[in-house]
């Protein structure tokens, strides 16, 4: 009997075992969150021609303070990503404080100098499929705080230059920035199901040819 046993376990490990190794490349590792690779991500982005018809700024709502405590979205970031941290006081004003904005390889004194960068501009994610969404949605876009990849602060002179164009377009002045942008965009743009014109696709596949081909970890937005 206990040999019986012994073999019926051993066989269930190999089994599983075997099933281990067919788990498709882009995975669920847990409930919701998706892992995949650079190369894996921008082949799963679907492909469509852009359109701007109907856009306005006005038609994702920012900067909120979505849990009601005295610090708006761009605060929170600006907080959650000072190299050097600022002093709070009041309804949350910022003084001091030092930044590191990645685009430019530069480091950053006073929030002043800084934007708040929407990884894929607004205007972007419109274009890519936002304009279908609830006035809600576009907000709680436009204010994602739920993966540090969404926003980033950076200086006003980057984020100036790149105004609301693609990777196909602009680039980081930083080169040594390029992967990490290229990985953080198409992040962005798989976890809220945005789309991607053809030639967009074409610049992220090129330049993820010269990027290290990591595991990337996301949870799709609700």
């Amino acid at each position: 009997m206990r040999l019986h046993i012994r073999s019926t376990v051993l066989t269930l490990a190999a089994a599983i075992t075997a099933l281990a190794g067919t788990v498709a490349p882009a995975s669920a590792a847990s409930v919701g969150t998706v892992t995949t690779t650079l190369h894996e991500a921008i082949a799963a982005l679907p492909v469509a021609a852009e359109d701007r018809t109907g856009y306005e700024r006005i038609a994702f709502k920012h900067w909120v303070d979505a849990d009601t405590d005295g610090c708006n979205t761009r605060a929170e970031v600006l907080l959650a990503e000072a190299i050097e941290p600022p002093t709070v006081t009041g309804r949350c004003t910022i003084s001091g404080g030092i930044w590191h904005s990645y685009y430019d390889d530069t480091d950053v004194q006073g929030a002043r100098s800084l934007d708040i960068d929407h990884m894929v501009p607004l205007a972007e994610a419109w274009d890519s499929g936002a304009s279908t969404w609830s006035a809600q949605k576009r907000q709680d876009y436009a204010n994602d705080l739920g993966d540090t990849r969404s926003l980033a602060a950076v200086s006003a002179r980057e984020n100036r230059s790149k105004a609301d164009q693609d990777p196909n377009q602009w680039l980081p002045s930083n080169p040594g920035a390029h992967c990490r942008y290229i990985e953080e965009w198409t992040v962005v743009k798989s976890r809220w199901g945005l789309s991607a014109d053809p030639g967009e696709v074409t610049t992220l596949t090129d330049l993820a040819d010269s990027c290290h081909d990591a595991r990337i970890t996301y949870t799709p937005a609700r």
